[in-house]
């Protein structure tokens, strides 16, 4: 999954760590600071059904480069687009990419090491959790540029910060630092840069200590909930199909015999 636009390395690549629990999908377009072009998008879109497909329990998210997350969409690929390309491809691809990310079945990592804005932090927000370093910063200035968010980040900081603060967020082109975007629930967990793998490393361990489709289903149940499904006749479901599993029965013999469990994603 990659193209070469003017010797500037644009790709998006997955890699596994030994045990094969945890996937990263890696975006590198460091020279361009990470900005997103449609080629990127659907690389990503690409990478996210193979992870899902895959046996990985956890999916982190990372791009390359230093100070910088992702700045967003790149201009200069999208300004001279019209009303229909801007409709038809630049929008709907990008919703297509963050959608398939944000619906992984299995829960996904953000790792926001500098600047996240627009696209950038729509892209974090995509995912389920997003651990950011103080020191970063997250905007979506978009109305600044005389446009406005397009892919997702109105309907998805409004989730988590509410309808004031979104507005905020979106109206006045506020930029957050990494506590203020915890304070504020964009973000789930925030720690000095040099500390921020030990954070992510932590909350990758407590994802990999629950049962496999237990953690997968209770993300797609609290999805369903968001979206205004019936959690009585979900949960029913859900919960029989965990009561099936060897996991729930090695889960109920560890509590018995006060031991960790050593679940086995069956």
């Amino acid at each position: 999954m990659s193209t070469a636009t003017d010797q500037i390395t644009e790709k998006v690549t997955v890699g596994y760590s030994p045990d094969g629990h945890t996937a990263t999908i890696m975006i590198d377009r460091s020279a361009k600071l990470n900005a997103l072009t449609l080629g990127l998008l659907e690389d990503l879109a690409s990478a996210a059904r193979e992870v899902s497909a895959s046996a990985a329990r956890v999916v982190i998210v990372r791009t390359a480069g230093e100070k910088v997350f992702c700045v967003g969409a790149d201009i200069n690929h999208f300004a001279d687009l019209s009303a229909a390309g801007m409709w038809r491809d630049w929008i709907a691809t990008g919703h297509r990419a963050f959608d398939a990310l944000a619906g992984l079945r299995q829960p996904s990592i953000a790792v926001i090491d500098g600047l996240a804005f627009g696209g950038g932090l729509e892209l974090a927000l995509a995912c389920d959790f997003r651990v950011i370093a103080a020191e970063a910063r997250v905007a979506l200035p978009e109305t600044g540029l005389g446009t406005v968010p397009g892919w997702g980040g109105t309907e998805r900081a409004t989730e988590l910060a509410g309808r004031a603060r979104a507005k905020e967020l979106v109206l006045t082109r506020r930029q957050l630092s990494g506590e203020e975007a915890v304070a504020w629930g964009l973000a789930t967990a925030v720690a000095p840069k040099k500390g921020l793998e030990e954070a992510v490393s932590r909350l990758s361990s407590d994802l990999l200590a629950g049962a496999p489709l237990a953690v997968q289903l209770g993300k797609q149940l609290i999805d369903a909930a968001a979206d205004g499904a019936p959690s009585r006749v979900l949960e029913a479901l859900a919960g029989g199909l965990a009561a099936a599993t060897d996991d729930l029965a090695e889960g109920v013999a560890a509590f018995r015999e006060k031991r960790t469990p050593h679940f086995t994603d069956n």
